[in-house]
C-alpha cells in the first residue's frame, strides 16, 4: 500500500494546494477519468467543510489529508482539528423545505460520489473510498 500525506493551515485558499495534490496523485497512481471528477469534487468538499465547520477556519489549525492507493481502490482521510458533528443527523438538501437554502449539501454529494463514507472521531475524520475499477 502506498500512501501520501499532506497538511495544510485552515485557509479557504489553501484549497488549490488539495486541487493540486489530487492532480499529482491522478499521474502517479494512474487514476482514470471516470472517478478523477467524482474524487475532486469530494475531497475539496470535505477538506472545505474541515476548514469552515471543523477548525473554524483558523489558520493556526490544520487540515491533514492522507491518500492511501490499495491495488483496487485508493483512499482519502480527511481529518481536522474540531470538535466533530452529528453526521447522522443532517438535514436531507433535496427535501423541499432546505431546496433554498445555501450549504447543507456537502455531505450529501460525498455521500453519492464516493463508494464508501465513514465517520470516525465525530465526524472530525472523514474516510472517503473509490473504487478503481
Amino acid at each position: 500500500m502506498k500512501s501520501i500525506k499532506i497538511s495544510i493551515p485552515s485557509l479557504i485558499e489553501n484549497i488549490t494546494i488539495i486541487e493540486s495534490f489530487i492532480d499529482n496523485a491522478r499521474e502517479k497512481f494512474h487514476i482514470n477519468d471516470d472517478i478523477y471528477g467524482n474524487i475532486m469534487i469530494s475531497v475539496t468538499e470535505c477538506v472545505s467543510n474541515a476548514i469552515i465547520h471543523g477548525n473554524k477556519e483558523n489558520k493556526k489549525k490544520s487540515v491533514r489529508l492522507e491518500l492511501k492507493f490499495l491495488e483496487d481502490q485508493v483512499k482519502f482521510i480527511i481529518e481536522d482539528e474540531g470538535e466533530g458533528y452529528d453526521y447522522h443527523h443532517l438535514n436531507d438538501p433535496t427535501a423541499p423545505e432546505n431546496l433554498e437554502k445555501s450549504g447543507g449539501r456537502g455531505v450529501f454529494i460525498m455521500k453519492h460520489l464516493c463508494d464508501e463514507i465513514q465517520f470516525e472521531k465525530e465526524g472530525s475524520r472523514i474516510i472517503l473510498t473509490f473504487y478503481m475499477n
